[in-house]
């Protein structure tokens, strides 16, 4: 598979579904280092509307049970994602893969809110709180030039469908309490949706140097706060 694959599955599935899209601030999109792109996340397609945004094929890190599910899991590897590992080795494995992705110069994707909004059906435009996993990995990875790029995906117009009951997902993935429930597991299409570039967050040394001391906790939540106030900011500019 060519570098240039994913990219290219991503643009052949969005037109498979139909969804037009109009991105915004296309130019603060690094093109040359290391990124680390940080966005809200209601779809299935999330991945590959990012992903024809920024032009460059983009490393996603995935729910574990999206690696277990048969067509799901060939689907989000032909898109170059990588699913997390069980609970127990969830956490090394994120990080592991993604540094070695960062060093050598691509682009990984996060969607720091999690598997919450992608089992229960939230509003257009909406967004939870943020993990602070991915502020931990930027500032941990020995890269020298790398990017924390916050993107919105604003829907405009979209289709919600059921897909499949949750406790079948639990079959493929017991370790999440998110599927031991009832309802079904919603299935967001864009029709339209305009998908908003933020300002990069530039890692610095001298972050680095505060992430190993007592300021830690500091410059960790400063990163997770840059782009959640971002993207909402953009997601309000949108409405």
């Amino acid at each position: 598979m060519s570098d240039n694959s994913p990219l290219q599955i991503s643009r052949w599935l969005l037109a498979a579904t139909g969804t037009r899209m109009f991105v915004s601030n296309q130019d603060r999109v690094p093109t040359e280092s290391a990124v680390l792109v940080v966005s809200n996340h209601r779809s299935v397609i999330d991945a590959a509307v990012l992903m024809a945004a920024v032009g460059r094929p983009i490393r996603f890190a995935c729910h574990h049970y999206m690696g277990q599910v048969p067509v799901l899991r060939d689907m989000v590897k032909k898109v170059g994602a990588f699913p997390l590992d069980a609970p127990e080795h969830r956490q090394h494995s994120f990080f592991g893969q993604a540094i070695r992705l960062l060093q050598s110069g691509q682009v990984v994707g996060v969607f720091p809110e999690g598997a919450p909004p992608m089992v229960s059906l939230t509003p257009p435009n909406s967004m939870g709180k943020f993990q602070r996993g991915f502020a931990h990995l930027a500032l941990r990875a020995p890269v020298p030039v790398l990017a924390v790029l916050p993107v919105a995906i604003a829907s405009i117009e979209e289709s919600n469908n059921s897909a499949l009951p949750l406790k079948l997902f639990s079959f493929f993935d017991p370790s999440e309490p998110l599927f031991d429930q009832p309802g079904w597991h919603p299935l967001v299409i864009y029709r339209r949706a305009t998908i908003l570039i933020g300002r990069p967050w530039w890692i610095t040394p001298s972050q680095r140097e505060q992430y190993q001391g007592k300021q830690a906790k500091t410059v960790v939540a400063e990163i997770t706060s840059y782009c959640h106030e971002e993207i909402g900011s953009l997601l309000r500019k949108a409405s």
